[in-house]
């Protein structure tokens, strides 16, 4: 049975050029849908809001139609034979209210449970954003314990991610980047890092040679531009860069920032550096949950979010996810009731 008559969703209606205005988004009403065979009625609790969306407002999402995002819902009606009502369930139609899904189509699955594990975990990091972690250190690093290892952006969903994880595989020292004094002091504090600074405080290049004096093995770079210049700067010889994104060209409007100056290096070094699409990944999924679950339910990690509350609020929590509002993941709360544990 549904819990409400109306189905709400977000459109773009027009390309950003340079940061995203509000203005760019409409929100539409409609009756909500009824499934067909074959599919399920979602009504969505949490949405992700993630910075490739950026990217998506100029080339990927179509205008006038209902967003894509990570988003985590209660069956409420199926005529999927895979999906009960009361599951809940993991799919990608995000940013509105209400979703018909099909179980094994574009990743929808029925979430696992867990006893003692918060629902928010399935959208950080234990979905895709603790997946690319996971994958950018085992598969692409393959880090191996005591080893030095730098984070941009480290505050950020990925970022923090990245940080739990190291320090679970045995990393030696953890350095990363933030954009305030008090997302430093997180990182140094409640998450662990060995060291932090505030790339505003200068070249990123210099605070990360101060803040790692004898280099570092391995780096995950979610910036480019300086932050990935300093990177391979700090690196030794045979380092080892995963490239997970590029915040510092999200908003360039056509004009990514220089290379970084120093890509000769790479060579001179004998460093590599890889892209990492989680998409690629989805395989390591169980392998994740094997890693981290026992460790979310003795509490020696938690979910690093950020939640904004009112499904209204959607554009606000994504707008403020690129201003760099959020520790953690940055999460939409629906408004829609809630199960225990969420």
């Amino acid at each position: 049975m549904t819990t409400t008559r109306t189905a709400r969703a977000f459109r773009l209606t027009a390309r950003p050029t340079g940061f995203p205005t509000p203005g760019l988004f409409s929100l539409t009403e409609a009756p909500v849908p009824a499934p067909g065979p074959g599919e399920a009625l979602v009504e969505n609790l949490y949405l992700s809001v993630d910075p490739y969306h950026r990217e998506e407002m100029d080339v990927g999402w179509e205008l006038d139609t209902p967003l894509e995002g990570r988003a985590i819902g209660r069956v409420i009606d199926s005529r999927d034979p895979g999906l009960a009502e009361g599951d809940l369930v993991f799919h990608r139609h995000g940013w509105r209210t209400h979703a018909l899904v099909t179980a094994g189509v574009h990743g929808t699955r029925r979430l696992p449970s867990y006893e003692g594990v918060p629902l928010t975990a399935h959208l950080s990091i234990l979905g895709g954003t603790g997946l690319t972690a996971y994958v950018a250190l085992t598969r692409t690093l393959e880090f191996r314990a005591g080893q030095d290892l730098f984070v941009s952006a480290a505050a950020g969903g990925v970022g923090t991610a990245v940080g739990r994880i190291a320090r679970l595989l045995g990393a030696g020292r953890i350095v990363g980047s933030a954009g305030s004094a008090a997302k430093v002091a997180r990182l140094t504090g409640a998450l662990g890092f060995d060291a932090a600074f505030d790339y505003h405080d200068g070249p990123v290049g210099e605070l990360l040679a101060k803040a790692a004096p004898d280099g570092i093995d391995a780096a995950v770079d979610n910036v480019g531009g300086d932050h990935l210049e300093a990177a391979i700067s700090a690196l030794r010889d045979h380092g080892r860069i995963a490239w997970v994104g590029a915040i510092a060209q999200y908003h360039s409007a056509g004009r990514p920032p220089a290379a970084p100056r120093n890509l000769f290096d790479v060579v001179e070094k004998s460093l590599r550096l890889e892209g990492v699409l989680v998409r690629n990944h989805t395989d390591a999924q169980g392998e994740l949950e094997d890693l981290l679950v026992p460790h979310l339910q003795s509490g020696r990690i938690t979910p690093d979010v950020t939640v904004v509350d009112g499904f209204e609020r959607t554009v606000d929590g994504f707008l403020g996810m690129l201003r760099g509002e959020n520790t953690g993941k940055m999460l939409i709360r629906t408004g829609a009731e809630s199960p225990s544990g969420g």
